[in-house]
């Protein structure tokens, strides 16, 4: 084809994806359908080129209606695009909280669509066994904007929304691998894999994509990194990436592409944002969600442009055929709403998906693009038998058709016949409460904005009069709360609150007063919050909250690499992430309080104000525990910290004021550029988080303790190599009754409660318990339980019953603990422990 040709069929391409969508929406369609109907609509005109209409048509307008499309065109140039950008934009942190039943979905829906339909087949087709099995993984993906426009305008809970998302992501890598391993099958002129090959070439074939795009993504990064004062160089790079993974997958080290992608950006996803300057990073999502829509929009039009053409042979049977495929498809997508989720909900996996919504997820089932584009490349594929090639591709086409032009346009109406279009009664004062507040706003800036302007005084107060109405009419409607609970309103209010706190999160860091991975981190948090508080109102919120302030399955793995192999770099990495989060949350709960004076009491009034400055006031304090206790572990380094955010505060303000000196005219550009270099060098600075000893750090804390005040040097670097850092969560047991006496504990930061015959103690930091135990060698005659976020360091028993009897200040605080608790025998007047004889 000519370049003046191609540029204009891509120009007229874009125009077509550009019209779509408004066409879909005024249609009330989905916008893959409305794709679909207008590739189709092109694709029908190529075919009627070949009869004698064409004769009346221009040899350029042929060529061009007549665009040679090849499957090469979409698994290279399209593919790599759209799955690096979906994994670059899944909210990791909140997937790994439901990473068992997004993968369970994702890899577990894959199969047994492949099973169902594979299976169904085979009675009825000609093509053998692996071949039916073959287009059972084709059409076991799902279009994952389909899915993911369904759900947003359900407004479905947040979570279900999450898990039903990411399948829907994932599972193309998933399918596109299967895919490939049936090809191998059915190709002619190559040896058929064996079992073994096929039991170990899948897993193999797929663990090698995952090594090489992490490997890729660190070595990007990498680079990257070291192109910080060039961003379009970074920018540029980072579309390299997906292409160069993709290709050395699949063709030079014959390992799955498509993983090798997912891996690369869901690595970046992971690691750029604390890496990677905020601006920068926000340029390359930018830049990628852009290209993704392009990716995305063209991939359906050209693959829905050989819908007619691979129709072309089809027969009235082939008709029976689809509707099995449908049919089996269905049904395995049945098993997996009302057999496997089921089953995680009851195992706590999962959220508990009601009718209705399984419904939605099982009729929202499209299949789009990646289906037809597998089917293409089967088509094309001559190592494949005629009689294969002509069926995969027209049973795939055809049920990709039945699922576009059947459940796509008939979605919608299903979703307003299950009540699913509705607001929930809670959402629908919600949206009054947010009128409202949006109202009153409205209206002081509208004051402020026309004082002082010249306008007619008359105009200017009838206009308020008009608005004034219009906004008591907002606040009646949201304060009478029609069939709202006085604990639904407590919801309603802290959801208000937790959304005010996501807007902060933001603002804090387009100010760059929070970097971009600690702003990721709290914005994880509030999600949380709101979940919580949808879920279960003041309960949840508390819930949430105290769960932010706890330790992590991430931060429980770099303790496990610490205290057994030694690598700190990931805990101090975490440890100094806390200190920022703990710092940014502390300063945006202060200002919440004048949140809810100044909006939340106008709607709600006094009393639920109250009772919200209670429940964020209750917060503030267990933050500001967490925070005395790193404190207290860490004291050195937290005030370095504590002086960077306070630098970090007065670069931004200082920024302000040069920005504002600029607006005014009082300083030139040149001074300004200049002045903007010296605070950027300034804040690179800062951003150069200063090193975490925690060798360091857990020798200082040693040397707090009061019962090991006589240990001499020596001993001291011996127990700080011996002693294992342990962190606890508020309501874990450490000690039970009956257990072995093997550990004595000693308290850096936090309290624990001991209960031995029915009494209660409390101990707190430079304490130690579970000495008792070792020394009168009896089971745990006492249970300790966490009251706080703790920092304990234990050691073992024949390391402790060594230092005892070398130093006498231990001896000394065992004997005074001893005493204490009431917990020697009656009638012991001797001191438990006995001085050593000379």
């Amino acid at each position: 084809m000519d370049v003046i040709l191609l540029v204009t069929a891509v120009a007229l391409l874009l125009i077509i994806i550009a019209l779509a969508e408004p066409l879909a929406e005024r249609a009330r369609l989905p916008y893959s359908v409305a794709l679909a109907v207008v590739g189709a609509l092109l694709g029908a005109g190529a075919v009627l080129l070949r009869t004698s209409f064409a004769d009346s048509l221009s040899p350029e307008m042929v060529e061009l209606l007549s665009l040679p499309i090849r499957s090469s065109v979409f698994m290279y140039v399209f593919l790599p695009t759209l799955v690096f950008q979906v994994a670059l934009g899944l909210d990791l942190r909140r997937m790994l909280d439901d990473w068992v039943p997004i993968l369970v979905m994702a890899v577990l829906a894959v199969l047994v669509a492949t099973v169902f339909v594979g299976g169904a087949l085979i009675p009825f087709s000609n093509m053998g066994v692996l071949a039916c099995f073959l287009l059972g993984a084709i059409v076991s993906t799902t279009d994952p904007s389909a899915v993911v426009s369904i759900f947003r305008g359900l407004a479905a809970p947040q979570r279900l929304a999450r898990i039903v998302e990411g399948e829907s992501l994932l599972n193309d890598a998933a399918a596109i691998a299967l895919f490939g391993f049936f090809l191998t099958f059915v190709m002619a002129g190559i040896p058929n894999p064996t079992l073994q090959d096929a039991f170990f070439g899948l897993p193999l074939t797929i663990l090698g994509g995952v090594g090489l795009g992490w490997f890729l993504a660190r070595l990007a990064l990498l680079v990257m990194l070291a192109l910080a004062a060039w961003p379009l160089a970074q920018l540029t790079l980072s579309l390299a990436l997906p292409y160069l993974a993709y290709v050395l997958a699949d063709h030079v080290l014959g390992v799955s592409g498509v993983v090798a992608v997912v891996v690369a950006g869901m690595t970046l996803n992971w690691v750029g944002p604390g890496r990677l300057a905020p601006a920068a990073w926000t340029n390359l999502r930018e830049v990628w969600d852009l290209l993704a829509h392009w990716a995305g929009a063209l991939i359906f039009v050209m693959a829905s442009l050989m819908i007619p053409r691979m129709l072309a042979s089809a027969r009235w049977s082939d008709l029976a055929l689809v509707l099995v495929v449908a049919i089996a498809a269905t049904a395995a997508r049945m098993v997996m709403l009302w057999g496997v989720l089921p089953l995680l909900s009851r195992l706590r996996l999962s959220p508990v998906v009601e009718r209705p919504y399984r419904v939605a997820i099982l009729w929202g089932g499209l299949r789009g693009a990646v289906t037809l584009a597998l089917a293409l490349s089967v088509a094309e594929n001559f190592r494949v038998p005629a009689d294969i090639r002509r069926e995969v591709g027209i049973l795939a086409t055809g049920y990709t058709l039945f699922t576009l032009f059947v459940q796509g346009t008939t979605l919608r109406h299903l979703i307003r016949r299950l009540g699913l279009a509705k607001l929930s009664p809670l959402d629908l004062a919600l949206s009054r409460q947010v009128l409202a507040v949006a109202l009153q706003n409205v209206r002081e800036a509208v004051a402020v904005a026309v004082k002082d302007r010249g306008l007619d005084h008359d105009v200017i107060r009838s206009e308020a009069k008009q608005f004034g109405k219009r906004l008591d009419q907002a606040v009646a409607l949201a304060e009478s709360g029609t069939g709202i609970k006085q604990r639904d309103r407590m919801t309603l209010g802290l959801l208000a609150l937790a959304g005010r706190e996501r807007d902060m999160v933001l603002e804090a860091f387009h100010d760059q007063q929070i970097a971009s991975g600690r702003a990721e981190q709290m914005l994880y948090e509030v999600d949380r919050l709101i979940e919580g508080t949808r879920a279960a109102g003041r309960t949840g919120y508390r819930r949430a909250a105290r769960r932010s302030l706890g330790y992590g399955r991430r931060h429980r793995l770099a303790v496990l690499l610490h205290n057994r192999l030694r690598l700190s770099r990931f805990l101090a990495q975490i440890t100094a992430d806390r200190f920022e989060v703990l710092l940014n949350q502390r300063l945006i709960l202060r200002d919440l309080h004048g949140y809810i004076d100044s909006k939340i009491r106008r709607i709600h009034g006094r009393r639920l104000a109250e009772l919200l400055h209670q429940v964020l006031t209750q917060r503030a304090e267990d933050l500001e525990q967490t925070l005395q206790g790193m404190r207290l572990q860490y004291p050195g380094y937290a005030e370095e910290m504590e002086r960077r955010f306070i630098r970090r505060m007065a670069l931004r303000l200082e920024e302000r004021e040069y920005d504002q000196l600029l607006k005014d005219g009082l300083i030139g550009r040149e001074l300004h550029l200049t002045l903007m270099q010296t605070q950027a060098e300034e804040r690179a600075r800062l951003d150069r988080r200063p090193r975490l000893d925690l060798a360091a750090q857990k020798g200082e804390m040693l040397r707090q303790m009061h019962a090991l005040a006589g240990l001499d040097a020596a001993q001291l670097r011996m127990v700080q190599r011996r002693v294992a850092t342990v962190y606890a969560q508020p309501g874990d047991v450490l000690i039970q009754k009956g257990d072995p006496a093997r550990h004595v504990f000693f308290i850096a930061s936090g309290a624990v409660e001991v209960e031995f015959a029915g009494h209660k103690q409390r101990l707190g930091r430079g304490e130690m318990f579970g000495q008792l135990g070792i020394l009168t060698r009896r089971p745990r005659r006492a249970e300790v339980t966490a009251i706080t976020h703790c920092t304990l360091l234990r050691l073992d028993e024949a390391r402790f019953l060594d230092l005892l009897s070398r130093d006498a200040t231990l001896r000394a605080a065992v004997n005074e603990t001893s005493r204490k608790r009431g917990q020697m025998e009656a009638g012991m007047s001797a001191p438990l422990v006995e001085e050593p004889v000379r």
